[in-house]
């Protein structure tokens, strides 16, 4: 039509440049109405030319428009690719989600550019908007959220895990469910090509599905057992008042650590040596050359070149190492004789699919003669599966039943706490009519603040909780023990997507044998109400065969605070030894 419009002009240039750049002119004045005069032909033209020039603009604008709302309302929907590499993959939804991101948020702090790819079968706006309320603040971390079903190898090519760092499968709310993490991982083995080698943390929590989990992951996986993980640590817990507050301080980011650091300066050292030759981190094993963890090895073990150590520092840049290890004072130190266990008396209040797990873990940690007695409401078949456990169980620890509702005053009332060294409480599982197990635990722990307040009989208890949020609420002393399962596992899964080496290290830590965190007297190191440094605490551990991480102190101990745990102190602080201080250490025994 501008190509019309110029030829038909009679003042029209004579040469085709010219009119070419006639007609230019005229394409760039289309929309302008009424600027041409002369005949009605060329009137006509150019009210033809504006009237076709708006539609074709108002049909791209329509185009553009609608292009730009699909986008907006996909992104509303998290179906789009998530364009990132060396990121985190997070597939599920569940309680261990604001414990994962958080701590992940904590861990990515002092890194560059980090995100988080959350999928999950729920909306997109409200997964963002919870995420926004309980993690808050993620600082340089990006979290992004998209829609669909984990299980579909079409909807985790979303979060683009074949270029991920590592991808986190949380674990479902029933143990019915775990089939589901299974089908989870082999969708993703279907998403991911073979060349890509993805890491992968999945939680199961019957062990009947830890071998089809570990099979559809393929090796570079960690499959953990949440139900067997709590069993282990409330086990441990029971026997060892405070150490739930030592765990909690390993596990979380907020203060000190596990990390695989470099030590080049050390190859040739004794083992001994290298525990004081770290002034501000604890040293607790070597990752060897072929990438075998050794956990409190030999103190005449030498290190050898391309040797990492494994330490608990407050970063995993904060660990340096001197060529004078610090100096101990040997005139200070004991030399008690190991003292024998004793058999014990525990309580067990409640039950639950837990329970059988952390009897026979409490079995493997007791002395012979030790007796759990078992409180709790049920039938024929509750009893006929205590007799399971106790069969299990023997003959190392004796297990008795009494019937009874612990929620109930007239239970609790015939309990005689004088008769038992430690107390555990456990909740229903969650199911129909038990959507919230942690509200009959609370009501067991104030009937049995009470019947330790009426009777003056202190007690140490051992709670299991399924939310976080209601530990503040649980009426118990200073320094109690809580093992809150999905925070527990959460934390876990954290922790090993930051460093794959903690998977074998936690793996022994919490194993019925090897290597395990205690609390000990004070006195099988230095001796009471002496001045040493941490320094000759550290030299008497390793003459033991054991690697000092911290103390608990009875003075440190604050009011309306549960604080009562020093771990990875300086090598050179120097403090007053109360004879009622517990050394932190890693031992096999």
């Amino acid at each position: 039509m501008s190509a019309l419009l110029v030829w038909t002009d009679d003042r029209a240039p004579d040469t085709a440049r010219a009119k070419t750049a006639a007609v230019w002119r005229s394409v760039g004045q289309t929309l302008r109405l009424g600027g041409e005069v002369g005949s009605p032909l060329r009137v006509i033209l150019s009210v033809l030319l504006a009237l076709m020039a708006l539609f074709y603009v108002s049909t791209i604008v329509g185009l553009i428009t609608t292009a730009i709302t699909e986008e907006l309302i996909a992104l509303r929907r998290g179906h789009s690719t998530v364009l990132e590499s060396g990121h985190t993959v997070v597939l599920g939804w569940s309680d261990q989600l604001f414990t994962v991101v958080a701590e992940l948020v904590a861990a990515n702090a002092n890194q560059g550019r980090s995100a988080i790819a959350v999928l999950a079968d729920r909306d997109v706006t409200e997964m963002e908007e919870e995420l926004r309320t309980e993690v808050g603040d993620a600082g340089r971390t990006r979290i992004v959220c998209r829609n669909g079903r984990p299980t579909d190898p079409a909807a985790l090519a979303r979060v683009s895990p074949a270029t991920a760092d590592v991808v986190l499968i949380l674990p479902r709310d029933h143990p019915d469910e775990d089939a589901e993490i299974v089908k989870n991982l082999l969708a993703l083995r279907t998403a991911v090509d073979e060349e890509s080698r993805v890491r992968t943390v999945a939680v199961v929590r019957d062990a009947r599905y830890r071998l089809a989990a570990e099979l559809a992951a393929g090796p570079d996986a960690v499959v953990l057992e949440i139900d067997d993980v709590t069993a282990r640590l409330v086990a441990q817990c029971a026997r060892q008042p405070g150490l739930s507050l030592v765990y909690q301080e390993l596990l979380d980011f907020a203060g000190d650590e596990f990390y695989v650091v470099d030590a080049p300066d050390q190859a040739g050292r004794a083992f001994a040596e290298v525990l004081r030759a770290c002034p501000t981190s604890s040293v607790v094993g070597v990752v060897r050359v072929d990438g075998t963890l050794h956990l409190n090895p030999p103190a005449a073990s030498v290190l050898r070149p391309g040797d990492q150590l494994v330490v608990i520092a407050e970063d995993d840049d904060t660990t340096v190492t001197t060529d004078e290890p610090a100096a101990f004072d040997e005139s200070v130190m004991a030399n008690r004789e190991r003292t024998p266990a004793r058999a014990e008396r525990v309580l067990l209040l409640g039950w639950n699919g837990r329970a059988r797990h952390i009897v026979r873990h409490l079995s493997g940690h007791v002395a012979s003669g030790s007796v759990l007695h078992v409180v709790a409401d049920g039938g024929e078949s509750l009893a006929t599966e205590v007799r399971a456990a106790a069969a299990q169980a023997a003959p190392t620890l004796n297990v008795t039943f009494g019937p009874g509702d612990p929620t109930l005053p007239g239970t609790m009332s015939d309990v005689d706490l004088s008769a038992h060294d430690g107390v555990i409480v456990l909740g229903p599982d969650r199911g129909p009519g038990h959507d919230s197990p942690d509200d009959r635990t609370l009501v067991t722990l104030l009937l049995l603040r009470d019947r330790e307040r009426t009777s003056g009989i202190p007690v140490r208890v051992v709670t299991e909780m399924t939310d976080d949020r209601n530990r503040a609420l649980a009426p118990v002393g200073v320094g109690a023990d809580f093992i809150v399962s999905g925070k527990l596992v959460g934390l876990l899964m954290a922790q090993i997507s930051q460093n794959w080496h903690l998977a074998g290290l936690f793996a022994e830590l919490l194993a019925p044998h090897g290597n395990a965190i205690h609390l000990k007297p004070v006195g099988d190191y230095v001796r009471g109400g002496e001045r040493a440094s941490f320094a000759t605490v550290v030299e008497a551990a390793s003459r033991r065969g054991e690697c000092a991480l911290g103390y608990r102190s009875s003075g440190l101990a604050r009011v309306g605070t549960d604080y009562e745990v020093r771990l990875n102190p300086p090598k050179a602080e120097v403090r007053y030894w109360s004879a009622d201080d517990e050394v932190i250490v890693m031992a096999e025994h």
